[in-house]
């Protein structure tokens, strides 16, 4: 089983329209209404992919029970978020049918009390310590309340229940979770060259290594991802670009690096799968999804390119 961690998740709300022009009235041509988070996206992908998932973090209000309504359908995948007395926020999108430009709007997540964070600790820890969890992904920004240092604490946690974590943050949370030594750390190039003030991709990713992650494999946009691990070093690309909403392939391509950790597949197999999953998320409607047939088309066709690590 897979732990996804998703303290500040949300209802995530796509409009489409015709041609978003600012200063004007839209007519939306479709809308969809989905549970998000940088978390929940990387679970309903892992499920998808035929993964035993369980996702805890935060829900609360009238928001919080429809997100949590829509994740019972899911299979495969087990609500194990905690309580909240504010109200989960709500991310809209607004797709530009035209362009395929997408606009984001974000609302502010819901304050945490440190009776809340505390019921929080106590359930991870049990859900950690209990036996058969495989990998945890920890994702996302932090709500108001919740300690910035607060990834770093759920990593030492997991480290000493022998569980593999994946960090996926940024800013301060991103810094003092690297610190904590993550076994896998996905920032983008703008998280990387936050983190370490280098901007050069390569000089970057191996700067945050040092920073005491034992994997980093930075996301490069539309050109694929770039990692560097005691294993080797490289750099996997899409054979080309594909149209759509770039919303969540970042989340999917967490998805396919934990698809790939759980089920033992070296690093360029893992790098590939994760290149395609994002890439078939772009073409798919909404984010926590991805396009199957888009996967299987890509997967084959992922370029990975780089060297191992001499024995």
């Amino acid at each position: 089983m897979i732990v996804t961690v998703t303290l500040n998740a949300a209802l995530d709300i796509t409009y489409k329209v015709p041609s978003l022009t600012p200063h004007t009235t839209h007519r939306v041509t479709d809308v969809t209404e989905r549970p998000g988070g940088k978390g929940l996206n990387v679970a309903r992908v892992l499920a998808a992919l035929g993964h035993d998932v369980t996702v805890t973090g935060f829900a609360g209000g009238d928001t919080g029970r429809t997100l949590r309504e829509r994740l019972a359908g899911t299979a495969r995948l087990t609500d194990a978020l905690r309580p909240v007395a504010g109200a989960t926020r709500r991310t809209l999108a607004v797709v530009d049918a035209r362009s395929g430009d997408t606009t984001l709007l974000n609302e502010p997540g819901p304050p945490v009390t440190p009776a809340e964070w505390a019921d929080f600790l106590a359930g991870y820890e049990e859900l950690v310590r209990g036996g058969g969890v495989t990998a945890v992904a920890l994702c996302g920004s932090l709500p108001p309340g919740v300690p910035v240092g607060a990834y770093a604490l759920l990593i030492r946690t997991a480290r000493a229940a022998s569980v593999p974590v994946l960090l996926d943050t940024s800013g301060e949370p991103l810094r003092r979770g690297v610190a904590a030594r993550p076994d896998v750390v996905k920032p983008n190039a703008d998280e990387l060259a936050e983190l370490t003030g280098a901007h050069e991709p390569s000089q970057a990713t191996r700067d945050a290594r040092r920073r005491g992650a034992h994997a980093v494999v930075a996301s490069l946009g539309a050109d694929g991802l770039l990692s560097v691990t005691p294993e080797g070093t490289w750099r996997a690309a899409p054979p080309s670009p594909v149209r759509g909403n770039p919303a969540g392939a970042g989340d999917s391509a967490v998805a396919g690096l934990l698809s790939g950790l759980v089920t033992g597949l070296p690093w360029p197999e893992r790098l590939a799968r994760a290149v395609a999953l994002a890439a078939a998320t772009v073409a798919a409607p909404a984010a926590g999804e991805f396009d199957p047939g888009v996967y299987d088309d890509v997967l084959p066709r992922v370029v990975v390119t780089g060297t191992a690590t001499a024995a």
